[in-house]
C-alpha cells in the first residue's frame, strides 16, 4: 500500500518551518504514544502503534533538510521507491530509533508507565551498528538504463568465537550489579504534563544488563572482527550526482547481536566525452561550418546510446537549438526521459588563402550576406533570453 504523503500525515502544509513540524509532530507523538493507549482493545493499539510509527516517519524525513529537499523532488511514490524498493530503504525506523527520537526532542520521558505497551524493549538498550559510505561510479549509459555494481566492502562483523559477545566462547558474561540485569537506570519527576520517568541506559553495562567477566582472545571483548564482504548493489536509472542511496543492515555489525547499520552509496557521475547532463536533459555542442549552415544537410551527432542523424535546415544561425525528444535520461522516479538539445555553433575560418579571401570579398556586398533587422532581432532575442 502506497504511503501517504508525509504532509498530510503531520497536518502540515508543503512551507512549513522547523518549529511547525516539530510542533505538529509533538502533538502526534504524544496522542499516539503507547503509554497513552492503556484500556484499549488490540486493534486500537495497533492503529495508534502505525499512526505513532507512520509521524515518526514523516517527522524523520521532513526535518532533514536534504531528506525534505529529496522528497520533494521525487513526491511519496518516487521517494519510497528510491528509499524502500530493490533492497534500499531509508525508513523502517525501529521503535527504539523512534523512541530515542522522540526523547531527544521533548525531554526523554515516557507517560507513567514509561515505554510500555507496543514496542516494548524490555528495558535492555539495543546497540546500533556503525553506518559504512561508499562512492560510486556511474557513466552516463549506466545513469540511462540503470546497472548493479559488485563492490568490496570492509565491514566489521560479528566475532564466530563469541558470538559477538565479547566474552570467552560467549559465556563468560554475569549479571550487571548496578542495574542488576535490567539495563537501565530509572528516574522519575513531575512536570505541567503529569508524572513523567526518564530511563538512561546503565551507564555500567551500557544497558545490555550483563558484564564480561573474561574477554573473547579473538576480537579482544570488542565482539566484532574486521572482514571484506562482496556487495551487489542495484543502481536505479536517473541518479544523480550526489544522491544517496541507502542499503538497509549492510553497514557494520551490532557488537552484542544488535542491529547493523547501514551502507550508503553516494553516486558519482563520470563525465562523458561529448554530452553534457543538465538534470534529465543532455546538451551537445554541434560545430558546423559556414557551407553546411548556409545550404543545409545532414550531420551525425552522439546520444547516449548511439549515433543519431538530424537535419540542417538551410540558413541555419549560431545559437539555434535543435531538440530531440526522449533522447535525454530518465526520471529517477519513472515520470518520463529527457531531450537531447544540440546547440548549434558555426565555425568561422580563422586562415584563408587569397584566392579563397578574394572569393568572400565578392559575397561582402551580397544582400544575401547581410543580416536583415528582423534576422538581427531573432538572433539578439534568443542572446538575450540566454543569460536571463
Amino acid at each position: 500500500m502506497a504511503k501517504r504523503d508525509f504532509y498530510e500525515v503531520l497536518g502540515v502544509d508543503r512551507n512549513a518551518d522547523a518549529d511547525a513540524l516539530k510542533k505538529a509532530y509533538r502533538k502526534l507523538a504524544i496522542q499516539y504514544h503507547p503509554d497513552r493507549q492503556q484500556g484499549k482493545s488490540d486493534a486500537e493499539k495497533k492503529d495508534a502503534e502505525e499512526k505513532f510509527k507512520e509521524a515518526a516517519e514523516a517527522y524523520d524525513v521532513l526535518s532533514n533538510p536534504d531528506k525534505r529537499a529529496r522528497y520533494d523532488q521525487l513526491g511519496p511514490e518516487g521517494y519510497d521507491q528510491m528509499n524502500g524498493g530493490g533492497g534500499f530503504s531509508g525508513g523502517g525506523m525501529s521503535m527504539e530509533d523512534i523512541f530515542r527520537q522522540f526523547g531527544d526532542l521533548f525531554g526523554g520521558f515516557g507517560f507513567g508507565g514509561g515505554f510500555s505497551g507496543f514496542g516494548d524493549t524490555g528495558g535492555h538498550t539495543v546497540n546500533h551498528g556503525t553506518n559504512l559510505r561508499v562512492r560510486v561510479k556511474v557513466t552516463l549509459q549506466e545513469v540511462a538504463k540503470g546497472t548493479e555494481k559488485k563492490i568490496k566492502i570492509p565491514r566489521q562483523v560479528s566475532c564466530s568465537a563469541c558470538n559477538g559477545t565479547g566474552a570467552k566462547n560467549g559465556t563468560a558474561l554475569e549479571t550487571c550489579p548496578t542495574c542488576h540485569g535490567s539495563g537501565v537506570e530509572v528516574r522519575i519527576r513531575r512536570t505541567i504534563l503529569g508524572q513523567m520517568q526518564t530511563q538512561s541506559a546503565c551507564s555500567t553495562c551500557g544497558g545490555s544488563g550483563k558484564r564480561i567477566k573474561e574477554r573473547c582472545p579473538h576480537c579482544g571483548g570488542n565482539g566484532l572482527v574486521k572482514r571484506e564482504e562482496v556487495v551487489t548493489i542495484s543502481i536505479p536509472a536517473g541518479v544523480k550526482e550526489g544522491m544517496m542511496l541507502n542499503m538497509r543492515g549492510k553497514g557494520n555489525d551490532a557488537p552484542g547481536g544488535g542491529i547493523p547499520g547501514d551502507l550508503q552509496i553516494v553516486i558519482e557521475e563520470q563525465r562523458h566525452e561529448h554530452l553534457i547532463r543538465d538534470d534529465q536533459d543532455l546538451i551537445y555542442n554541434l560545430m558546423i561550418d559556414f557551407p553546411t549552415a548556409a545550404l543545409g544537410g545532414k550531420v551525425e551527432i552522439p546520444t547516449i546510446d548511439g549515433r543519431a542523424r538530424v537535419t540542417i535546415e538551410p540558413g541555419t544561425q549560431p545559437g539555434k537549438v535543435l531538440r530531440l525528444r526522449g533522447k535525454g535520461l530518465p526520471s529517477v522516479n519513472g515520470y518520463g526521459n529527457g531531450d537531447l538539445l544540440v546547440n548549434v555553433m558555426v565555425y568561422v575560418p580563422e586562415n584563408l588563402t587569397s584566392s579563397e579571401k578574394r572569393a568572400v570579398e565578392a559575397l561582402r556586398e551580397s544582400p544575401s550576406f547581410k543580416p536583415s533587422s528582423t534576422t538581427k532581432e531573432r538572433i539578439f532575442s534568443r542572446l538575450r533570453h540566454m543569460f536571463d
